[in-house]
């Protein structure tokens, strides 16, 4: 089988985890329990776009549900989505195929 006829490649979804650095981390509440906000989901949509939530973990601790939170309208969060989605794009491009 040639190159020429494989099937298209229909990629999906395109999804990245990014560490928020303490300094941007924020708290938000859900059903009466605080969270501090410690990860990000970044994604890229069909459009171009990246759209994102942010998870983390209860305040007085335990695990917690798996709750996604709005991502505050910060530049500095905004800029964290930037770089990180521009530094997997490296990260994407540079590998080395798969084991």
């Amino acid at each position: 089988m040639t190159t020429e006829s494989l099937p298209e490649v229909n990629v999906s979804a395109l999804a990245i985890n990014v560490e928020i650095p303490e300094p941007l981390r924020w708290t938000d509440s859900r059903r009466g329990v605080e969270f501090v906000l410690t990860s990000l989901n970044v994604r890229l949509l069909p459009d171009g776009r990246l759209a994102a939530k942010a998870y983390g973990r209860p305040v007085d601790g335990g695990r917690g549900a798996y709750t996604s939170f709005r991502v505050p309208d910060r530049p500095e969060l905004a800029d964290l989505i930037r770089r990180a989605a521009d530094r997997a794009a490296q990260l994407w491009a540079a590998h080395r195929g798969i084991d």
